[in-house]
């Protein structure tokens, strides 16, 4: 018997890639970028988080739509086998007010602004 599976657009814009998020310079300019280090110059921009996500999410499915169309090889996200992405997170109700607060002010959801929070902080390319 033979797989007759064929991994299609579908396919791929199911799988979740993981997403960096940086806050420009002013010498880079204004606004937030957002890539996807597993798909190589594919990246989304916007004056707010959420224009630069919005923008990535369209960004990505054109360029899977592309590599498909050209017989490129699309790389599946690059995940360690231990981890899940997911992780229960437990803050005082200060910083829990802070997040919510800011989360709400930049218009997208407290998992999307704490992970542009990590996610600059990795950036820093500080040891811990």
């Amino acid at each position: 018997m033979t797989n007759t599976f064929e991994k299609n657009l579908e396919y791929y814009l199911t799988l979740n890639y993981p997403m960096n998020v940086k806050k420009l310079s002013e010498e880079e300019g204004s606004g937030w970028i957002v890539d996807f280090q597993d798909l190589k110059g594919c990246i989304g921009t916007g004056d707010t988080i959420q224009e630069a996500i919005e923008d990535a999410i369209a960004a990505k499915e054109a360029w899977l739509e592309t590599a498909l169309e050209n017989g490129k090889k699309i790389p599946e996200p690059n995940y360690m086998s231990n981890f899940s992405g997911n992780f229960a997170l437990r803050m005082s109700k200060s910083l829990h007010q802070w997040v919510a607060e800011n989360s709400e002010r930049e218009g997208v959801s407290a998992n999307q602004f704490i992970n542009y929070i990590l996610s600059e902080a990795k950036g820093k390319k500080t040891s811990y």
